[in-house]
């Protein structure tokens, strides 16, 4: 029979007999069942059980125990040797600045120091000129450390050691913003250059102790004289002597270890 005969418009396409909506819900149903019974797990191993996970974790901490307690595998005493320091990674022994001679770290300090507060009137080879002393062999700058100290931290009024007055009549205080390693660095500059060659290191400490004197001066504040130099700081600064060869750290100017 033709297709385009009457009857064809009439055939059901699936049998009425048949629950389309009952019939898909029992294949999801079934699907997911399988799902459920079947799991496959991601490239084809299945998961650990959790107990067998918990009883490796167990015999992990008695086993953990026992050899800790009878054979001492985790006691660090028995594992380290003592006073043990541990080395420096390769590369990084060059770092950082290398510990030189306490006269040459002094006196680099010191050179620093010297170009800040003290070219502008003493010039760079420390000569001076008509109205500044020259420090070259100045026995103020070579004799006693505590008057010589005084001189820079507080300026000088009148004579020099030489007698003469210069021109600026009176040298500007040099101690503000100064800290006992600067002034440690400047004064051992000075006794070890422009001629000058004691051979000294005037150290922190006394440096220090050179700060604690100027305050205690009756005119603290005020520029001192050869007069009261010469009365009342004719001495050396006291404290530990320091070998000029002892190998310091030019940072801090501490001894090397």
């Amino acid at each position: 029979m033709s297709s385009n005969s009457p009857q064809s418009n009439h055939q059901p396409d699936l049998d009425e007999t048949i629950n389309v909506a009952q019939a898909h819900g029992r294949v999801v149903s079934e699907s997911a069942a399988t799902a459920r019974e079947k799991r496959i797990a991601d490239n084809g191993h299945e998961p650990i059980s959790l107990w067998v996970i918990v009883a490796c974790g167990l015999v992990l901490l008695v086993a953990g125990g026992v050899l800790g307690s009878a054979g001492k595998w985790f006691d660090y005493d028995s594992l380290v040797r003592e006073n043990y320091v541990r080395s420096k990674p390769p590369g990084l022994e060059d770092t950082g600045p290398k510990p030189k001679e306490a006269l040459v770290a002094f006196s680099e300090r010191g050179a620093k120091v010297y170009a800040t507060k003290c070219t502008g009137c003493h010039g760079n080879a420390g000569r001076g000129d008509a109205n500044y002393p020259s420090l070259a062999g100045s026995a103020w700058v070579t004799g006693d450390t505590q008057k010589f100290a005084m001189v820079i931290l507080n300026g000088l009024q009148g004579p020099t050691s030489t007698g003469k007055v210069y021109g600026a009549g009176v040298m500007p205080a040099q101690g503000a913003g100064m800290t006992a390693d600067d002034l440690a660095g400047l004064m051992t500059y000075l006794r070890n250059n422009f001629g000058n060659s004691v051979g000294d290191v005037v150290t922190k400490q006394m440096a220090q102790a050179a700060f604690d004197a100027s305050a205690a001066r009756e005119k603290a504040g005020s520029p001192v004289t050869a007069e009261e130099l010469t009365a009342k700081h004719q001495l050396m600064l006291p404290g530990d002597p320091l070998d000029p060869k002892a190998m310091v750290l030019p940072t801090t100017l501490e001894p090397a270890k």
